[in-house]
């Protein structure tokens, strides 16, 4: 639970959106960022009058607090992963297993909580590109410090001196761990993607297209919107599937039916992302799954649907207030 801290505290809390998304690129967890977040600020609030603004500003004491606890936090931690990180591509036929451990997945964080609103378009366009789970998935193959440099110099755009400051090290040191992390990036295997634009209109038809497609259950339009080499992931589960034909396979296996499913819009991770929404027997409407879309060159590149709804609601918040029930919904044939 996120506490708002009152008297010298109100300084803090202006920074807390892009300490949240500092720390969600550190850690790769929703979950694990709001913590150390809130962990930042109250060790700051409570050690505030100790701070002299000679030494530093207030935004990079903040900063520094917050990436030794990050770094605290990762000691303990294996590298958390996208399912394409951790198994072959499965065959549509083949069982989807049992599921695996939460703390091995990329997990997906709200926009509202690491987008700062008052951004220019174009730093929001970069910080949309940068919470991307391919984008975060790459930086944890980084070691932990090397992680922290190249989010404050390439992401931040922090100085070098800044950032050897607030590391307690030098400018040399800095630089070195910089140029092994971009070089560790080069090697590392990206999904293809671009952050969601909402102002873009051929984003906009894709993503249209695709919703009616899912919600008429039209197997075929939905898959034509589908990129030749495209990838479906389930976290928990370690199965995945790449590519056009094994996808279309799979969505029309009677047991893997999504027929009668409805989605609402959601915002997680600068992308295009949805809740898929089924009818129990009592006709009431839940979340099944918070379903992210990766999109590329006109098509959907990336399926990603988390199915531990129950928990990412605890961050994201329910959509039962945002969702129309069928009767309700314009027709779109």
């Amino acid at each position: 639970m996120v506490e708002t801290l009152t008297g010298e505290g109100s300084r803090l809390e202006p920074f807390r959106a892009e300490l949240t998304g500092y720390c969600y690129r550190m850690l790769g967890s929703g979950f694990e960022a709001e913590d150390a977040v809130q962990e930042t600020l109250l060790r700051a609030w409570r050690s505030f009058d100790r701070y002299d603004e000679q030494r530093a500003s207030l935004r990079t004491w903040l900063y520094s607090i917050a990436t030794n606890i990050c770094l605290d936090m990762l000691h303990s931690t294996q590298r958390r992963a996208l399912a394409m990180d951790l198994s072959r591509a499965a065959d549509a036929g083949s069982g989807i297993g049992e599921p695996a451990s939460e703390r091995i997945w990329i997990q997906p964080i709200p926009d509202r909580l690491v987008l700062p609103m008052d951004s220019d378009p174009e730093g929001l366009a970069v910080q949309r590109e940068t919470i991307r789970l391919a984008f975060v998935a790459a930086l944890q193959h980084l070691p932990p410090r090397q992680r922290a440099v190249l989010i404050l110099r390439d992401v931040l755009c922090w100085k070098a001196e800044e950032v050897a400051h607030l590391l307690e090290t030098t400018v040399a040191s800095v630089t070195s761990a910089l140029q092994r992390a971009r070089s560790t990036l080069k090697t590392v295997d990206v999904m293809p993607g671009e952050p969601f634009r909402p102002s873009d209109p051929t984003q906009r038809e894709l993503l249209t297209r695709y919703c009616n497609a899912f919600e008429h259950h039209d197997i075929a339009t939905l898959v034509a919107l589908l990129h030749e080499d495209v990838t479906m992931s389930m976290p928990p589960f370690t199965w995945w599937l790449r590519g056009r034909d094994q996808i279309r396979q799979a969505l029309l296996h009677p047991d893997a039916s999504c027929e009668g499913a409805r989605l609402v819009p959601a915002a997680a991770n600068g992308l295009p992302a949805f809740w898929q929404m089924r009818s129990g027997p009592d006709g009431v409407y839940t979340p099944f799954g918070l379903v992210l879309l990766h999109v590329f060159e006109g098509l959907i590149s990336g399926i990603t649907t988390y199915l531990d709804t129950d928990r990412l609601i605890l961050l994201f918040g329910s959509p039962a207030n945002s969702f129309q029930p069928p009767e309700t919904l314009p027709s779109r044939r």
